[in-house]
């Protein structure tokens, strides 16, 4: 057995493996919106700091979602899961925040917002001419792409040039 097949294995093993970890993740995510519904539904009552939480699932839906169409994330999706949950923590905790600490929450947002502006200036002024997503194929840009990939190429055979 070659040292190119035995890698190839390792790197489907491992691709298997992140997809199974990322399914973990959105299953994780969906149980723990759901419980938060159904507190929601007995309490008969929905709160600032419940819809906060609900966006704050539906981010890192979208972000493991994105991770496993692509393979790459991209820095902005947790510094937008960041921001909203320092929104809800400042909301949630204000009665017992002090002044200095409400500022210094307020300001690591404003600083995490600059952030999202400049990476997304940086991708608008500055774009990726061409790559690949993480099954092969060719893409132009960046941005969010339309869904419908398969994961089909990872686990074919290799072409006979790269034997």
């Amino acid at each position: 057995m070659s040292m190119l097949k035995i890698a190839q294995g390792g790197k489907q093993v491992i691709h298997l493996l992140e997809i199974v970890g990322l399914l973990i993740i959105g299953i994780a995510t969906i149980y723990a919106a759901g419980t938060d519904i159904l507190q929601m539904i007995e309490r008969r009552e929905v709160t600032l700091g419940d819809l906060l939480m609900l966006f704050l699932y539906l981010e890192v839906l979208a972000m493991t979602a994105l991770y496993l169409e692509s393979g790459k994330l991209p820095i902005r999706l947790p510094l937008y899961i960041a921001i909203v949950a320092l929104a809800r923590f400042l909301i949630l905790d204000m009665k017992e925040l002090d002044a200095t600490a409400m500022l210094m929450i307020a300001a690591t947002i404003l600083v995490l917002a600059l952030a999202v502006l400049a990476l997304r200036y940086g991708s608008l002024k500055y774009p990726y001419k061409d790559h690949q997503d993480r099954w092969g194929k060719r893409r132009m840009g960046t941005g969010r792409q339309a869904p419908g990939r398969h994961a089909d190429k990872a686990f074919s055979n290799p072409s006979p040039h790269e034997e």
